[in-house]
C-alpha cells in the first residue's frame, strides 16, 4: 500500500474577499516528484507556504506524514526541507559558513551536515568564494543545500529554476532526479516552466486561479498526449458512433466543445474525414496533433498557445 506522505482537503487562503486558494485537494505519495503547475498567480506560493506553516489556511486540513493537530504538524514539519525563494545569505560568507550559521540558528545536531549538504548539491568545492560572487545557478543550489541540511524525506521546492540558463535547469534537473532516486527524497516542485517540469515528474496536479483543476500520474499524461487526429463536429455523439460502426474503433476520447481526440486511423485522416461528411456529420476542424505538457495545461484552462 502506498505511503501518503502529503495530503489536503479543501485547502482555502482568502486574503479579504479575494481567494488566492480555493478548496484544493492535493495528494502525494512518498518516491513521488509531484509537478505543481501554474501560471503565476495561480496560488502555488501560497500552497507551498501554508504547508511550511509560513500562512495559515483560511479552511481545509493538511496531512503531513500521517499528522493532522497542530502539535503532530508541528513535529512532521521537522521531516521536510523547503525552499520557497532565495534564502537571505550573507554576502560577505562563503557558501559553508552561510550554513553553518544557519545550521546554529535552527538548532541542527552535528555540524558534519553542512559538508553532506554542500557535496549534495555539488558546492563542496566553492572553498573561500564569497556569495555575492556566486552565479544564479550557485544560489539556487545553496538555497536547496539549506533545504537539505536536516535530511529531510519531503522537499518542497518553488519554482527553483526560475531564471537559470539552460546549462543550470539541467544540473538542477540531475541534482533533483539523484536526491529522489538515490536518496529517496519525495519532492514537490511548482513550475511555470512546463517543458522542464515534464523531465523530472512522476505525478502532476495543475492548479488555476487557486483551484485544483486535475491531478494525473506522467504515465497517464503521456498516455493523453500521444499523437492523434483531433476533430471538431457539430454532434459529438453521432460522430463517435460513425468511429465506431464505420471505422471500427473505440480508441479515441470526447472533449467538451465538440471536440473528438481520435487515436487510429493516424495514417489514414481522409477516410476518416469522408466516413463523419458520408454520415451528415458536419466538420468544423481537422488537425492532426501531438500534445505536450503546455497543450494540455491551455486545454484545461481553456488557454491559448502562441508562439
Amino acid at each position: 500500500m502506498s505511503e501518503i506522505v502529503l495530503a489536503t482537503r479543501g485547502l482555502t487562503k482568502r486574503y479579504g474577499s479575494a481567494a488566492a486558494v480555493e478548496d484544493v485537494d492535493l495528494r502525494l505519495e512518498k518516491g513521488q516528484i509531484y509537478g505543481l503547475v501554474g501560471r503565476n498567480g495561480a496560488g502555488k506560493t501560497t500552497i507551498i507556504r501554508m504547508l511550511t506553516a509560513q500562512a495559515l489556511p483560511t479552511a481545509g486540513e493538511i496531512e503531513l506524514f500521517g499528522e493532522t493537530s497542530e502539535k503532530g504538524l508541528s513535529a512532521a514539519r521537522s521531516r521536510l526541507g523547503a525552499m520557497v525563494e532565495i534564502p537571505s545569505f550573507y554576502p560577505y560568507l562563503t557558501a559553508a559558513e552561510n550554513l553553518e550559521y544557519y545550521r546554529r540558528q535552527r538548532g541542527i545536531p552535528g555540524a558534519a551536515c553542512v559538508g553532506q549538504a554542500l557535496e549534495q548539491v555539488g558546492l563542496q568545492d566553492a572553498g573561500k568564494k564569497k556569495f555575492k560572487q556566486f552565479s544564479l545557478g550557485m544560489k539556487q543550489r545553496l538555497g536547496l543545500a539549506l533545504a537539505l541540511m536536516n535530511r529531510p524525506e519531503l522537499l518542497l521546492l518553488d519554482e527553483p529554476i526560475n531564471g537559470l540558463d539552460p546549462e543550470g535547469i539541467v544540473e538542477f534537473r540531475n541534482l533533483l532526479l539523484d536526491l529522489n532516486r538515490q536518496r529517496e527524497i519525495t519532492i514537490l516542485i511548482s513550475s511555470h516552466i512546463l517543458s522542464e517540469l515534464s523531465n523530472v515528474a512522476t505525478h502532476y496536479g495543475f492548479l488555476d486561479k487557486g483551484h485544483m483543476l486535475e491531478q494525473i500520474s506522467a504515465q497517464r499524461l503521456r498516455e493523453k498526449c500521444r499523437a492523434c487526429i483531433q476533430l471538431t463536429v457539430d454532434d459529438a455523439s453521432r460522430a463517435a458512433l460513425v468511429l465506431e460502426q464505420r471505422l471500427g474503433t473505440r480508441d479515441y476520447e470526447v472533449l467538451p466543445g465538440g471536440v473528438i481526440r481520435l487515436y487510429a486511423w493516424l495514417d489514414r485522416p481522409q477516410a476518416v474525414t469522408a466516413a463523419l461528411v458520408g454520415a451528415g456529420i458536419a466538420l468544423c476542424g481537422v488537425e492532426s496533433k501531438n500534445a505536450d505538457l503546455e497543450d494540455y495545461f491551455l486545454g484545461l484552462i481553456g488557454g491559448v498557445r502562441h508562439g
